[in-house]
């Protein structure tokens, strides 16, 4: 084939996509009223499919994080007559990756100089401040021999706030009060040493791991089996209170959001449902010329599925730099946090607008189909 045979054939096509193209911007240009509310339509449910997104993503993991600070969602506990190795704890961390806070307490039932009994616990101030961060308390203790008291417990072992002994199968501990807790729950009565200052004093391990594991449920649910194999004579359950709540609450966040942003979607699609057979109905006599013309029933549908997928990548554009800035500002005011632009949202913002915008397209495509040219052009 000669170079000007294979220059005809590389420009043969280019008059087609040029008109083509050509006449898709004019039909926008010249029906701008029409075009206008499609595209605004489109903005508006790309605009809210791109907030609700940012928005769940964002909300979820404040929610989750929220509910750390109710303190553990995961206990392991020795059982009946047992204590839990010695390297429960690492195991635990190991299982855990960085993903929670583990923390470790031992109990007994300690006796007051005037004989009354008191629940004393050993743990690791530094981890527990972390774990329960919603305690009420008043000082931590920083030095050893120091306790934490609660309330209650506070009138049992001191009633003055002055120095107190505590006496365990024989054994006696000299003790100041730091501080004093109260979470309105079994604390209130109980006694909190440092686990180093519990085991000189008892010589007992500590009995109870309370974790509070980070993920969504079914990862907490994967995390409660390993810990099960990883530590078989001990007992892992998780704390129910905190499990079901945060999966009501998660749940009932989903499925507003989702249904929200249907709602708007589908309100949307038939917006652009409406705009597209006004367009029909005013391009009638266009159309009718183009298939005098020869213009063959795949070619028109094509171009005004080219228009409809036009509306919806330009609305999603639009919409998403909108619902991003939405989002943030949502965020500010109600969460006062910033919410992070979930860039990879878009891809299926610009998807979904598409969809939409061919879904709406069917109706006036077969509209499309039923145009007669000798018809139209005759006036009837």
């Amino acid at each position: 084939m000669t170079p000007h045979g294979d220059i005809k054939l590389r420009r043969a096509g280019k008059p087609h996509t040029s008109m083509f193209w050509r006449m898709l911007v004019r039909a926008a240009v010249l029906r701008r009223g029409r075009a206008a509310s499609a595209l605004l339509a489109m903005v508006v449910a790309a605009a809210v499919a791109t907030a609700m997104l940012n928005l769940y993503v964002d909300v979820q993991a404040k929610l989750r994080k929220e509910f750390r600070n109710y303190g553990a969602n995961v206990v392991v506990v020795a059982r009946d007559g047992q204590i839990l190795p010695q390297d429960a704890l690492r195991n635990v961390e190991t299982t855990l990756a960085g993903r929670g806070v583990a923390v470790p307490f031992a109990y007994i039932v300690a006796r007051t100089g005037d004989g009354q009994s008191v629940v004393v616990s050993g743990t690791d101030f530094d981890r527990v401040r972390k774990l329960n961060s919603w305690w009420s308390v008043s000082a931590w203790p920083r030095d050893s021999a120091q306790a934490l008291v609660g309330v209650r417990a506070a009138g049992v072992v001191s009633r003055k706030g002055k120095p107190f002994d505590l006496t365990f199968q024989g054994k006696a501990i000299h003790l100041t009060s730091a501080g004093t807790v109260q979470t309105g729950a079994a604390e209130d009565s109980r006694v909190y040493i440092s686990l180093k200052d519990f085991e000189s004093w008892t010589d007992i391990q500590p009995s109870t791991i309370e974790i509070a594991a980070s993920g969504p449920a079914d990862e907490i649910t994967a995390t409660i089996n390993k810990l099960a194999q990883t530590l078989p004579t001990a007992e892992v359950r998780p704390v129910r209170q905190i499990m079901e709540g945060e999966a009501r609450v998660l749940g009932k966040t989903r499925s507003t959001l989702l249904y929200a942003a249907i709602l708007i979607i589908l309100t949307a699609a038939l917006c652009v449902l409406a705009t597209l057979i006004g367009w029909v109905f005013d391009r009638r006599r266009d159309f009718a010329i183009m298939k005098a013309l020869g213009a063959s029933e795949r070619l028109l549908n094509s171009f005004f599925a080219a228009e409809a997928a036009a509306l919806g990548v330009v609305g999603a554009l639009i919409g998403f730099a909108l619902g991003v800035g939405a989002a943030a500002w949502i965020g500010r005011v109600n969460f006062h946090a910033p919410v992070v632009p979930r860039f990879n949202v878009l891809p299926f913002i610009i998807a979904g607008s598409i969809a939409v915008a061919l879904i709406s397209a069917v109706v006036p495509i077969s509209l499309l189909r039923r145009v007669q040219p000798a018809m139209i052009l005759r006036g009837e």
